[in-house]
């Protein structure tokens, strides 16, 4: 990195944080420091939800995602749409009735204490490991990529968050990720258009979508029903729609976002805007990364994309052997980059018979670098050491650092480090919430002033944001970051989402059973998950209606009204 790069990169984050501390400044007051006064308009809502999702990990790991496997990741957010109407239409005219400060407490009103306190336990614990994650997926990769130090790193990026988190609540979540997202779009926009800038000359962006689409990147539906297949059709339109049903139904990050609007209308809007938004952002990013994979067609990429992995086992005894293999990756490439320009330049102007020949060695030659990439992987592995085979999430933070010109790689890091500010900062002010309204406060036998709950929440937010350092200083890496995230709200959400679908629409089920059948449920998905009996968007659908099946029968066949259960609220 230049002195301009750092310059970039300093300078972006200091003002979103002082920003945030400066517009925020002198809040005392519940209301807006949990609800931002509820002074937000739907435009307002629509970017603060966008960006407490678009968390560094979407930035880091997508890109690499598509490099690797193509478009088909963007079904994974097609239920979304289907959700947002959902909860505009049931969810949020509740929740404004009541004028909660958090998604658990209606399940009190409509169920008991017990209820409310297990789901907004449930919370804490997988967004408290998600926040974690949060702080780590960026720390990790930039320390690899560019030799900082991995605990300074983590404590910079959760301290800067903690800063005006704890300052501003949620009012300051929401006025810097307007900032923080108009600095992401403008660092992506101007990543795409470089890299087809790079292409060379005589291979249009035309041609090069036609590459992508010969090497595999461009299937994006998939209409099997296999339940081992993660991203399909099937997997995002009903398990996508559930997972995004609990995450922005009834996940705090996200239902303090739009808690904050001005009406119900705004809150709408807000989320219709996100809605309508969502899947083209996505498929814009991972359509960067379709790009990179183009872009690493006709220069040279590494054998592994991650330095941590090749540093490794270059200093073990199967050294050797990599070396081997990173030679023969250098000549596998170069007759591959020789070959797809001869593809390219046959898609304007050659018969198809000559174009085929071209894409059949081309693949050819595809299918003789994955498998040079496979041993690569497994001498990786069997070094023993701790370091991550997968290099999924290193894809694009390496053509950043070696491609782009000064002035922009600080740029696309201030893109990075601002997503996760943005996201942890949600995932924070949503645990202090939390943990103020539903824990504390509930359980208070005394009356408090307004000030004091302020300072509550402020030091626990502070607290939560110790605790994500900490688990970020702990974490390892996992096959993706992205999909980590995923999977983690995936054990949780589904359970939740059921409690909240009995308490809108079943009112024959009561509380003890639901409390009953929510730990049966919660048990249950754990063990799905960890024996591997489906891939994990489905265990969104299994704890949904699990929980919803097991509550109905207890209700009905052995705890009916005449016989209630003898548990304690």
């Amino acid at each position: 990195m230049q002195l301009l790069d750092w310059i970039v990169l300093i300078g972006t984050l200091v003002f979103i944080v002082s920003y945030g501390v400066y517009k925020t400044r002198g809040i005392n007051k519940v209301q807006d420091y949990l609800r931002g006064g509820n002074q937000a308009h739907w435009w307002t809502i629509g970017i603060s939800v966008m960006a407490t999702q678009a968390s560094a990990i979407t930035f880091l790991s997508t890109p690499g995602q598509a490099y690797h496997d193509g478009m088909g990741f963007v079904q994974f957010y097609f239920g979304l749409p289907i959700a947002m109407v959902i909860i505009c239409i049931v969810f949020i005219p509740i929740y404004y009735r009541l004028k909660v400060y958090t998604a658990y407490e209606y399940l009190e009103s409509r169920f008991d204490l017990k209820t409310r306190m297990l789901t907004a336990i449930l919370f804490l614990i997988q967004r408290g490991l998600a926040a974690g994650i949060t702080i780590f997926a960026p720390a990790i990769i930039l320390s690899a990529v560019l030799g900082w130090n991995l605990n300074i790193l983590t404590v910079l990026i959760g301290v800067l968050v903690i800063i005006y988190t704890v300052s501003g609540g949620t009012r300051a979540v929401n006025v810097t990720q307007k900032q923080q997202m108009a600095v992401m779009f403008t660092g992506m926009l101007i990543a795409f258009l470089l890299i087809i800038s790079y292409l060379p000359e005589n291979i249009s962006f035309t041609n090069a979508l036609q590459i992508a689409g010969a090497n595999g990147k461009l299937d994006v539906l998939d209409f099997s029903f296999d339940f081992n297949n993660r991203y399909t059709f099937w997997s995002g339109i009903i398990g996508g729609t559930f997972l995004a049903l609990s995450y922005f139904g009834t996940d705090q990050s996200q239902v303090q976002r739009y808690l904050t609007g001005r009406s119900v209308r705004e809150m709408q809007l807000g989320l219709i805007f996100n809605g309508i938004l969502k899947v083209p952002m996505q498929f814009f990013i991972l359509l960067v990364g379709v790009m990179v994979f183009v872009f690493y067609q006709f220069n040279l990429a590494p054998l592994n994309f991650n330095p941590s992995a090749e540093k490794a086992v270059l200093s073990s005894e199967y050294s050797g052997e990599y070396k081997k293999l990173m030679l023969n990756n250098e000549l596998i490439q170069e007759q591959k980059h020789e070959t797809t320009i001869r593809y390219g330049n046959s898609l304007d102007q050659s018969s198809s018979e000559e174009k085929n020949i071209y894409k059949s060695r081309m693949l050819e030659l595809k299918t003789l670098e994955d498998s040079n990439r496979l041993q690569a992987k497994t001498l990786i592995a069997a070094t023993g050491k701790d370091v991550e085979t997968n290099d999924k999430d290193y894809v694009f933070i390496h053509f950043i650092l070696n491609n782009l010109p000064r002035g922009l790689i600080g740029l696309l890091l201030a893109v990075i480090l601002s997503a996760a500010m943005s996201s942890t900062a949600s995932e924070l002010n949503a645990l202090g919430s939390t943990t103020t309204i539903d824990l504390y406060k509930r359980n208070l036998k005394v009356e408090k002033s307004e000030e004091h709950f302020v300072k509550v929440s402020k030091w626990f937010t502070l607290a939560w944001g110790l605790i994500a350092i900490a688990l970020a200083s702990f974490a390892n890496l996992f096959d993706n970051l992205i999909q980590l995230v995923n999977i983690i709200g995936s054990i949780f959400y589904g359970n939740v989402l059921g409690i909240f679908l009995l308490a809108f629409f079943i009112k024959y089920v009561q509380s003890n059973t639901v409390f009953i059948a929510a730990v049966i449920t919660q048990i249950l998905v754990i063990l799905a998950y960890s024996f591997e009996l489906m891939e994990y968007l489905w265990l969104n659908l299994l704890g949904c209606f699990l929980v919803m099946i097991l509550a109905f029968l207890l209700q009905t066949f052995i705890y009916s009204p005449k016989k209630p259960i003898s548990i304690e609220n």
